[in-house]
């Protein structure tokens, strides 16, 4: 069960950004691990601040962190904490937010797009000129799956 509490405002580690959270994803992966049904995967210490996918505004930054400065709207997919107030993530787990997307947008595409494009590429290994049966393409994950397969070039089946 989610439920409300005050934590401490937690501390960037030199490589990590602390991130003032405008927006959390929610996710299907996020009720599974509350529910217990990922424990082997992903094994969580209760209590938890659940929340993978985040956007926000840089309030601090590590002292090995180079790529962000204080100010700058960011988003990203954590391990967890999303959350919160307050989130760390390593520098490399972020972006600049795209001027396009407001934060709830931005925090919305984290999870869904890196889970088709390792579907694609990682594991499909999908080449140029190849033909592809896209399923769901309009829900989160093939909606960018569509694009992904587009920009590769390759032929899109709906």
């Amino acid at each position: 069960m989610l439920k409300l509490e005050t934590i401490a405002q937690p501390e960037p580690q030199p490589n990590e950004v602390l991130i003032r959270v405008q927006a959390a994803g929610v996710n299907p992966l996020d009720w599974k691990i509350r529910s217990g049904y990922m424990k082997e995967v992903f094994p969580m210490l209760m209590p938890y601040t659940p929340g993978m996918d985040v956007a926000g505004i840089v309030e601090g930054i590590g002292t090995e962190v180079k790529a962000f400065q204080v100010g700058q709207a960011v988003y990203g997919e954590l391990n967890m904490g999303a959350y919160a107030e307050f989130a760390t993530a390593p520098q490399d787990a972020i972006a600049l937010r795209p001027q396009t997307l407001d934060f709830v947008q931005a925090a919305s595409v984290p999870m869904v797009a890196m889970t088709a494009y390792q579907a694609l590429f990682d594991y499909a290994d999908l080449k140029h000129g190849q033909t592809i049966l896209i399923h769901a393409a309009s829900g989160g994950v093939g909606m960018f799956a569509v694009q992904f397969a587009k920009w590769k070039g390759a032929h899109v089946l709906l």
